[in-house]
């Protein structure tokens, strides 16, 4: 289908997107790479009168990672150019493990992150990640910016923190020291490759081999993509072990009272993946740290 008429601006400053956001209110929406934004468009989900598109926007493209270890995503980078950065490779290669098990070689690059995170879709790869890594997201509005942690910034299924009239800015985090690693592993769905359960883990040794931090994300498995905090208090300060990491892996589910229910999986089926995967990543998250 195509979608109804609406008028187009590309703002090159961040203020100006602003300015417009204000301006034209709830008849506006928001361009990323449009992989979100376009199909509810054809489908007429979505019927803005307003397209502001961010791509020509100066600096929200820029991947970096600072003298103190905190890595900055701008939330225009695409999957593609987090799967091929070097330095994140080296100093937080969960990212590029991440975006590389996203769609297609298509939709990695043209598909953006922050675009994702905001549209929030109940089976999109980031949150897990982003989540597991203990990562902040940085908000602008009209009067400045404001810094919401990834805990609290999935809200509902396709609802998210960020209110009318702001835009996401950028993704940071500390960058895992020595003795981490990390893991992503998915169940996808072979048409769109969107994620029936998947598991993101974040793993940090200390010198006797115990789980000095741990940091846990679960996507696909509810409609709001979680933080698995009962499995991270369970390992956390552990030997992680064969036998603690089931042990714990079995949390996965604490406190989770909606899962998702469609013709691809069941609620029972992605619990039970959630822990297995849990495991797995939690498992390969430590073999990559020792």
């Amino acid at each position: 289908m195509i979608p109804n008429a609406f008028d187009y601006h590309a703002p090159k400053t961040l203020k100006k997107a602003l300015s417009l956001l204000k301006a034209h209110g709830d008849d506006a929406k928001v361009l990323a790479g449009g992989h979100s934004l376009i199909p509810l468009m054809k489908f007429r989900f979505a019927d803005p009168t307003v397209v502001i598109d961010l791509g020509r926007v100066g600096g929200l493209s820029r991947i970096r990672v600072s003298y103190d270890g905190t890595v900055y995503i701008g939330a225009l980078c695409t999957h593609d150019a987090i799967e091929s950065s070097r330095r994140l490779k080296s100093k937080c290669p969960l990212l590029p493990e991440t975006a590389a098990e996203i769609g297609d070689v298509q939709v990695r690059n043209r598909g953006t992150i922050g675009g994702s995170l905001v549209h929030a879709d109940p089976a999109a790869d980031w949150p897990a990640a982003i989540l597991a890594l203990n990562a902040e997201l940085d908000i602008a509005g009209g009067d400045g910016t404001r810094t919401v942690s990834a805990d609290g910034f999935f809200v509902d299924m396709l609802t998210t923190d960020v209110q009318p009239g702001e835009i996401l800015t950028r993704i940071r985090m500390p960058a895992p020291p020595e003795r981490s690693g990390g893991a992503y592993i998915k169940m996808h769905q072979s048409a769109s490759g969107f994620a029936i359960a998947g598991v993101a883990a974040q793993v940090t040794l200390d010198g006797e081999g115990n789980c000095a931090s741990v940091g846990v994300g679960v996507t696909g498995v509810s409609p709001v993509p979680y933080r698995a905090g009962a499995v991270e208090d369970a390992l956390r300060g552990q030997r992680p072990d064969e036998t603690a990491i089931q042990a714990a892996s079995e949390q996965a589910i604490s406190g989770v009272d909606d899962f998702q229910e469609d013709h691809h999986a069941s609620g029972d089926y992605r619990a039970h993946l959630a822990r297995v995967f849990t495991r797995r990543a939690l498992a390969k998250a430590v073999e990559r740290a020792g």
